[in-house]
């Protein structure tokens, strides 16, 4: 079966929701556009926020332990939405939908995160867009996933687990499952655009929770240890050469 790309995927807001692309435009050394260009800081990364910020906004890369983040809450893990006419459009099985401006409608947010967070955790605080993008690594690299691994790991598991749940950037349909463990260091092709595939992706607990419930349905980097003697799914890759991207582009190694 050729390799093809299957699925764009954007988070405008880290651990917060999630859209679909058809397309889109990458930049050599850059990450996915919009992708997880905002993020909501917690009470206890607000040290971190106000010691690098201008402006009120953060004005270089945190980790993700100041954030929102669902290895803390598997509740957010079941936030779906991205963009809807200029506004934010979120929505989540226990809340009521919530539309909203980033720029200047914020505190909405945060109002409608709370009973999604944990007591027992330092509050939600602000949302932040800053100079950075909030992703897990430090550096500008996109992450791709095989849905072929996904399938495997589901028949392994014995239950679908979905896309969702591992927030991938592209998922790629057409590989042998966990071929993409060997393609470190390797140049892929999606049309014009060249991707040098630089790392694994180490999984966290986040990937534990149902998306559709947001509540935790296994210890899923437990059964990657079990079942793989790893626990990575997914690898990461540094946009070399720019260009246009759609779904349906065959993928060339």
């Amino acid at each position: 079966m050729t390799a093809h790309l299957a699925h764009i995927r954007r988070h405008p807001i880290k651990s917060v929701g999630s859209e679909g692309l058809d397309r889109v435009a990458l930049t050599a050394a850059r990450r996915l556009p919009g992708d997880r260009e905002y993020a909501v800081l917690t009470e206890a990364g607000e040290r971190h926020a106000r010691a690098s910020q201008t402006q009120n906004e953060p004005d270089r890369w945190l980790p993700k332990s100041c954030f929102v983040r669902g290895a803390v809450s598997p509740a957010v893990q079941a936030i779906a939405g991205g963009w809807q006419d200029g506004r934010l459009a979120l929505s989540h099985p226990t809340q009521p939908d919530l539309v909203f401006d980033p720029q200047t409608q914020q505190d909405r947010l945060i109002d409608w995160l709370r009973p999604l967070w944990p007591a027992r955790e330092p509050a939600v605080s602000r949302l932040v867009q800053g100079a950075a993008i909030w992703t897990d690594s430090k550096w500008p690299w996109i992450s791709i996933l095989s849905l072929s691994s996904l399938a495997a790991l589901e028949a392994d598991i014995g239950h679908g687990l979905g896309i969702h749940r591992w927030r991938g950037n592209l998922w790629i349909g057409g590989w042998t499952p966990f071929a993409e463990r060997d393609l470190i260091g390797q140049i892929l092709h999606i049309g014009g655009v060249e991707l040098r595939v630089t790392d694994r992706i180490g999984r966290c607990d986040a990937v534990s929770a149902d998306t559709d419930t947001g509540t935790r349905d296994l210890d899923m980097v437990a059964t990657l240890q079990r079942l793989h003697g790893r626990t990575d799914f997914g690898i990461y890759a540094e946009i070399v050469t720019g260009g246009d991207i759609a779904v349906g582009d065959r993928i060339a190694a």
